[in-house]
């Protein structure tokens, strides 16, 4: 009926309770590039996954990989930080006795350092994750991958739960790798682009109102800006 598709990497640290949330599926489909830690054994203890090793091609070539593999031609692309919520596996269970559509965002709620946060565009940040593979596809992008459909979208009522940071270290580690990915250098932008996002997200988008934690977002975002634009 429907296949949920999991990229990990070292991702020991939130699995079972990611994989506890999707056992109301029949297939799970966790695509591994080269994992370490017990994220395997983990994935053994549950009888509708299926584990796979592909070497790292890119996130959008990886998410496009895994979701080949499905055996159903519905997909749910979820991380392996993220944990489907009651309410969305309700609602992702009757949308599918009937679809309507081809593909449906579906928002998400990120938590920051232990807390969720709902400012600077961070809630309800839609994506699309749900879709029938036959009318949709991810794209090449080697970061910031998107999902393209050849046909209708709408969007879900309830979100998932993200666990985006735990720490600033891990937010500074991953932005640094992202921004090295998604590397477009332009002087210019550089200079004036890391203060606009900083105001942007601080002050336009509400920041302000989760205190330290919005701070430290705007401020680490706006870095990611510079580095994006530098190197």
């Amino acid at each position: 009926m429907i296949s949920v598709v999991i990229l990990t990497l070292n991702s020991e640290k939130y699995l079972i309770e990611v994989l506890e949330s999707v056992r109301f599926v029949d297939e799970v489909i966790v695509l591994d590039s080269g994992s370490t830690d017990k994220t395997e054994d983990i994935c053994k203890d549950f009888e509708n996954v299926k584990f796979y090793y592909q070497k790292w091609l890119g996130f959008g070539k990886q998410k496009q990989a895994g979701v080949n593999l499905a055996t159903n031609d519905w997909v749910f692309v979820l991380d392996s930080d993220e944990v489907i919520l009651e309410p969305l596996k309700e609602e992702i269970l009757e949308i599918l006795k009937k679809p309507k559509f081809d593909a449906y965002r579906v928002a998400r709620l990120n938590f920051f350092f232990g807390k969720e946060l709902r400012s600077m565009g961070l809630y309800p940040d839609f994506t699309i994750r749900l879709f029938n593979k036959n009318r949709a596809n991810f794209d090449d992008k080697e970061v910031h991958e998107k999902v393209v459909v050849n046909g209708t979208i709408s969007e879900l009522k309830n979100y998932f739960k993200h666990y985006a940071y735990e720490s600033i270290e891990q937010f500074i580690a991953k932005q640094n790798r992202y921004s090295s990915l998604g590397a477009k250098k332009n002087k210019l932008k550089a200079v004036f682009n890391p203060a606009w996002t900083f105001f942007k997200l601080f002050v336009l988008k509400g920041g302000f109102l989760d205190g330290w934690r919005g701070f430290i977002v705007a401020k680490l975002y706006s870095q990611y800006t510079f580095w994006k634009y530098i190197k």
